[in-house]
């Protein structure tokens, strides 16, 4: 019976995400601004993981101007909000992280369902 079983291909998402940020992490690092470089890495971990949820709209264009507008509103909090190195540990993250993918996504959905309508009312998007 397993023989008769689809192989799925095997998802790299997760050391995709780690290759891409490890380095903005290190580059922080070597110049000495840690806790910055923490905070940078988690941001953008929870948009890319978000980005990874909603992949099927990679090709519209409006999903990429919506990333780009989250990050924009991550600035702040790469700012204000220092998370030192301390702390990182997985779990202690994920109140910080998982409310973060969310509204990512949430923002993600509103502005896609914005489209939708749209489209239906046959106005140019």
């Amino acid at each position: 019976m397993a023989e008769n079983r689809e192989k799925k291909p095997t998802d790299y998402t997760g050391l995709i995400i780690a290759a891409i940020l490890v380095p903005v992490l290190l580059l922080f690092m070597y110049f000495g601004n840690e806790d910055l470089g923490m905070t940078v890495f988690i941001g953008l971990g929870a948009v890319m993981v978000a980005i990874r949820i909603r992949w099927d709209l990679r090709r519209q264009l409006w999903f990429w101007e919506t990333i780009g507008f989250v990050l924009v509103l991550h600035i702040p909090f790469f700012y204000f909000v220092r998370i030192p190195p301390a702390w990182f540990h997985s779990v202690a993250m994920l109140p910080i992280v998982i409310p973060d993918c969310l509204l990512a996504v949430g923002i993600i959905r509103v502005v896609e369902k914005f489209h939708e309508r749209n489209s239906r009312h046959g106005a140019p998007v």
